[in-house]
Parts: C-alpha cells; sequence; structure tokens
C-alpha cells in the first residue's frame, strides 16, 4: 500500500496542526511557509472549548500552560487609566474575555511544529505558484493527484492539497478566483510590542476612547508588553500602506487619546508592528476536487470573537481523521458538514460588533461604561451570569468525533 501524501500551505497553527494528526494516522506531510523561517512573533491568542479539547488529545495542553502569558483578567480604564470594571480570568475551558488558557501565537505555532519536525517535511521560503489537479474521476488522464509548482522552481504531485493561510491567503485564489471571500467589518486594528513598564500589570487593560478607537496593553512572558490600537473606519486599503503611512495615521487617529496613547505613539518609531483590517472569511464551500481549506483561509472568525484559534484546532483535528478514513472528496464533504454549524456559530459575532465595544458618541461611550460597571460589580459576581454572556464565545458548539490512531487502510483514490 502506497503511504497517501498532502501538502500544507502554511505553517502558523492549522498547518502544522493538521500535519500532526495526519502523521498519526499514516500520512506523509509536507508544510511549506512563505516566510523564511517560523514566526514567533504575534499577540496573545486563546485556546478555548473544543480547541483546548483537540490540544489536551495532542498532548499539548501542560506545554499551552507552561507557556502562558500570565494574563489574569480583563480590566476597563478610563483616560486617567481609573478601573471601570474589572473580570478574572476564565477558570473553564471556555469562559471569560481572558481565557485560562492564553498564548502567544508564535509560541503555539512552535509548540506544535516542534512536535510534527520529526514526521513532517518543513520548506521555508517558498510558495505555491500553480495548482493543477488530475484525477480520473473527472476523466484526466495520468497519475491521480494535485501537481504542485513551487515559486522556487521545483515540481511535486501530492494526493491531496489543504491551504491553512489567513484571512486573505493567496494560495485559495488560485483555486476559488472568482469568490470575494473577505467580509469586512471596517475596523482596523495595529499590534505593538513594547517595553514593560513599573505601571504595567497582569491585566489585559482596555480603554475605549469614544469616535470608535480603543487602546489595550497586554501581558505577555517574555517581560514585554503587546499593545493594540484600534479603530473603526470605512476606508478600504489602509492595511495595503507602509510602515510611514500607518504609523502617520494611527498618531493622527490617536493624537487626541488619554491613559496609555501616549507611550504607545511614541514606541511607532521602532516597536515591532502589525497592521491588519480585520475581517471574516466567508466560503461558499471549503474544497474542490483533492483541494481544501483548513483554519483562517477558509473560516477566519476574526479577533473579536475570541475562536479563530480554537477554529483553527479543531477544523485541522477533523479534516485529518476524515481524510485518513474516505477519499478526499467525501472527506471534504464531512469534514464541511461536521464544521460548518460550529464555524456559523462562532462568526455570529455579538449584535454591533466592532461599534459597541469602539462607540463614537458620548452617548454610546457613556452607555458602555454603565453597562460594564453593572457588569463587574460586587452584586453583577453574586448573581453571576451578565459577565459570561459579554465575553463568553460558543466555544464548545460541537460534539468532536473520537478518531482511531491507525495508518489509513488502502482507500479508493489512494493508490
Amino acid at each position: 500500500m502506497r503511504t497517501p501524501t498532502v501538502l500544507i500551505s502554511g505553517a502558523s497553527i492549522a498547518g502544522p496542526a493538521l500535519a500532526y494528526w495526519l502523521n498519526a494516522r499514516g500520512w506523509r506531510t509536507t508544510v511549506v511557509e512563505r516566510f523564511d523561517e517560523l514566526r514567533e512573533d504575534g499577540q496573545n491568542i486563546d485556546v478555548r472549548g473544543a480547541g483546548r479539547e483537540v490540544a489536551r488529545r495532542m498532548g499539548i495542553e501542560d506545554a499551552i500552560r507552561a507557556a502562558s502569558t500570565g494574563e489574569t483578567g480583563t480590566e476597563f480604564v478610563d483616560a486617567a487609566g481609573a478601573p471601570l470594571a474589572r473580570f478574572a480570568a476564565g477558570t473553564s475551558d471556555s469562559g471569560g474575555a481572558t481565557a485560562e488558557l492564553e498564548i502567544l501565537r508564535g509560541q503555539l505555532s512552535r509548540i506544535i511544529v516542534d512536535r510534527t519536525r520529526e514526521d513532517t517535511e518543513y520548506i521555508f521560503g517558498d510558495r505555491i505558484l500553480t495548482l493543477d489537479e488530475n484525477d480520473d474521476d473527472n476523466g484526466g488522464e495520468g497519475e491521480d493527484g494535485v501537481t504542485v509548482t513551487f515559486a522556487g522552481g521545483a515540481t511535486r504531485t501530492f494526493d491531496v492539497v489543504v491551504i491553512a493561510e489567513g484571512l486573505r491567503s493567496r494560495t485559495r485564489s488560485l483555486v476559488f478566483p472568482d469568490i470575494d471571500a473577505v467580509r469586512e467589518l471596517d475596523f482596523y486594528i495595529a499590534y505593538l510590542t513594547i517595553p514593560r513598564t513599573g505601571d504595567d500589570s497582569d491585566l489585559w487593560r482596555w480603554h475605549s476612547a469614544g469616535r470608535g478607537r480603543s487602546i489595550t496593553l497586554r501581558p505577555d512572558n517574555l517581560g514585554t508588553i503587546r499593545a493594540a490600537l484600534s479603530f473603526l473606519s470605512d476606508v478600504r486599503g489602509l492595511d495595503e500602506l507602509d510602515r510611514d503611512g500607518v504609523v502617520t495615521i494611527l498618531r493622527r487617529t490617536f493624537a487626541d487619546v488619554g491613559w496609555a496613547a501616549p507611550r504607545v505613539l511614541a514606541a511607532l518609531d521602532d516597536a515591532p508592528l502589525y497592521f491588519d483590517a480585520v475581517g471574516q472569511a466567508r466560503m461558499p464551500s471549503w474544497s474542490s476536487g483533492r483541494v481544501g481549506l483548513v483554519g483562517d483561509a477558509a473560516y477566519c472568525s476574526s479577533p473579536i470573537s475570541g475562536m479563530s484559534t480554537s477554529l483553527a484546532l479543531t477544523g485541522a483535528y477533523v479534516l485529518a481523521g476524515e481524510l485518513a478514513a474516505h477519499p478526499p472528496r467525501t472527506a471534504f464533504a464531512r469534514y464541511e458538514a461536521l464544521m460548518r454549524p460550529y464555524v456559523d456559530q462562532a462568526q455570529k459575532l455579538p449584535p454591533g460588533t466592532p461599534r459597541i465595544a469602539n462607540p463614537r458618541g458620548r452617548t454610546g461611550l457613556a452607555t458602555m461604561n454603565t453597562v460594564l460597571r453593572i457588569a463587574g460589580s460586587p452584586a453583577a459576581a453574586r448573581l453571576g451570569g451578565l459577565a459570561s454572556r459579554l465575553f463568553t464565545p460558543p466555544a464548545d458548539a460541537i460534539n468532536l468525533p473520537t478518531y482511531a490512531r491507525t495508518t489509513p487502510p488502502n482507500r479508493p483514490g489512494l493508490v
């Protein structure tokens, strides 16, 4: 029996996780990543619900906990930095604005990659240039599979190709050229890493400044602070500007904001900076023939949802299980049938999001602060419920199948 092969494009979280589970089922896995090396950067992410259960089944839950950012909860503050409301970190698999398991994206990626290095071929500094599927089911001739031409010049054939890239995946457009996959949320976020000072804490501190703007500071486990400047705008393409253009926009947009804004703006000269237009991936299908999508390329729910990492881990687990048990087209269809309701629930953001947490006017800002004070009051804490409804995403909204770790039997389409 020939060992089935898969090419996975993307070495962040979903890609290596898919490689892990397919390795466990006897596949030969290759991961291609356009960056020259594994990216160690990235902001704080949550591992929740079904995603946490997948991490548990992978045996990496303790490693994630050991690399925790140490974030102890969420605190909303006014322009002077005075607390408005505070919420403790979650104590379950799913609860809280701060999840029980918080980790930097790059560190979670490293944990998974390190557990796949022995069995997975990693190709850094390259990308997919063309995809050409040939399958006897479609009347073609020659070897079944997907012939891939890489930007570096190599040409190889794989049984299956899975695109595990980001929201604005370029490779996805090779397979679905006529689909506008991104639903824009008219919201931009600038992420920075800045020095930690004595005034910082282990809380995720959040200040809504009005006019659709907010600023947050979050701890990490490296002795620095992860800052974010967020603002509403219906102007498209700001994320395509060069660094100088982005810095100019940020300084003008946040020039009159108090609390930590002057400190963050001052750091723009030399701090690591990532600027992103926030959106969701809305795809009518997650596969075409032997090529499929997983993670953000298929169903990014946006950082606002708190669910993208859990969706990536869960989707990789389900897709691997189905590919190991069925021919590619059947496997992709079953994977989508299992995951689509979970994804739909995760992508249903609270009404008014992201505007509700970034009010434009004084009335909206006053209303939000009042709701936060009530939700964070001792009385509300005793009654329970309100804070949980505000901050707990639908991380458990799927019954995870159990898949055996076995070398796959000889199957149609893979012989």
